[in-house]
This record gives C-alpha cells, structure tokens and sequence, in this order.
C-alpha cells in the first residue's frame, strides 16, 4: 500500500479528540486494503509514528504502547 494513501487513511480516522492508538490501527486493519498484509499492524503503527514526528498528529504517552498512548489532529 502507498504511504501516503496510508497517511491520509489514518488522518481521515484519527479525531480532534484524543483517541487510542490501539483503537486507530484496529479500526484500519478491519479494512480490506490491509487483509494482504503480512503484519499490518506494525505497518499502521510505524506511519502514525511518522505522523507524530511531522507533527501533523498529537501524541501523548509511550506511542510504542498503543494501548497506553494516544493520538489527535494536530
């Protein structure tokens, strides 16, 4: 899948509200453009980080926990 289709995917999920990372990469994996994927998790995770490090997500806690972190528009 394209990173940036990927990156829009997760913006277009992600809300103005702090919301789980957990919660983010499970609603994206029950999409069918990632029943393909051999981990598709860790490929969700690793664009949120990339979202987080430009800023254009908020994060607060470890992001490498996603079920003690979570994330906003920023």
């Amino acid at each position: 899948m394209d990173k940036s289709k990927l990156d829009e995917m997760i913006l277009a999920t992600a809300k103005p509200r702090w919301q789980k990372i957990a919660m983010i990469i499970a609603k994206l994996m029950n999409k069918p453009e990632f029943q393909l994927l051999e981990d598709p998790a860790e490929y969700i995770a690793e664009r949120i980080y990339f979202l987080v490090q430009t800023k254009k997500l908020e994060s607060q806690g470890d992001i490498k926990n996603w079920r003690h972190s979570e994330v906003r528009l920023g």
